[in-house]
């Protein structure tokens, strides 16, 4: 095994190699893809060897979680950059708006209200994707894909945000490519730009099909110990 491997900044350089090669692969431009480092879970430890290898994009799943990590965090790495990519409740719209700086997380219009009053609130404009629940999974969160088209128009005309593209969790047991096909066709409909899809096991598949964040976590740091 690569000595890298047994590092988070060496695993972290192979991720970003690949993320260029599979660019390339795709006749694209790795610059146009940015590297979600998901540090759910990790301590302040762990995230800071990643960030002392030059990491400055994080994606957190929990509001309350991240709390407790990142404001502290960023009193010594001022210039990160932090993205929701769980799903978001309407009572913890406050501290996300005030905690982050994009959320992944868009699904329904009680939240895009939500987020939309706090941001007029704290005179604070975060950029926002809307999650589609591609294959339409019960227990999933997202907006069922037939509905994303208008939800997207009404959450920029109706709640004035800021939404700059779409985000997707494919099904586990579902070839992932079928869904980041569905998700580019959707994004397309709408002109949206930005494409949040692929994580640690399909990320260079999404590169592919035209991802332009990618939320790599165990890739990055190792396996969760969820203890």
């Amino acid at each position: 095994m690569d000595a890298n491997m047994d590092n988070a900044g060496g695993r972290l350089q192979i991720v970003k190699e690949a993320i260029g090669k599979a660019a390339e692969t795709a006749g694209r431009d790795p610059h146009d893809i940015t590297l979600i480092a998901v540090s759910k879970t990790r301590d302040f430890e762990e995230i800071r060897s990643v960030l002392e290898a030059g990491q400055k994009i994080f994606g957190e799943n929990r509001v309350q979680e991240a709390q407790t990590k990142w404001p502290a965090i960023r009193e010594d790495f001022p210039d990160t950059e932090l993205h929701l990519i769980g799903p978001l409740q309407s009572n913890k719209a406050r501290d996300a708006v005030t905690l982050f700086d994009w959320i992944h997380t868009i699904d329904r219009e009680k939240i895009a209200s939500a987020v939309a009053r706090e941001m007029e609130s704290q005179n604070k404009i975060l950029r926002c994707l809307v999650q589609v629940n591609t294959g339409m999974e019960p227990q999933k969160a997202g907006i069922d894909p037939t509905k994303a088209a208008e939800f997207v128009e009404k959450c920029r005309s109706e709640f004035n945000l800021d939404i700059q593209g779409l985000m997707c969790i494919p099904p586990i047991e579902e070839e992932a490519a079928l869904h980041f096909a569905l998700l580019k066709k959707i994004a397309e409909k709408c002109n949206l730009p930005v494409l949040s899809m692929g994580m640690s096991a399909d990320y260079e598949k999404a590169i592919a099909y035209g991802a332009t964040h990618v939320r790599v976590g165990t890739a990055i740091f190792g396996p969760r110990d969820y203890s």
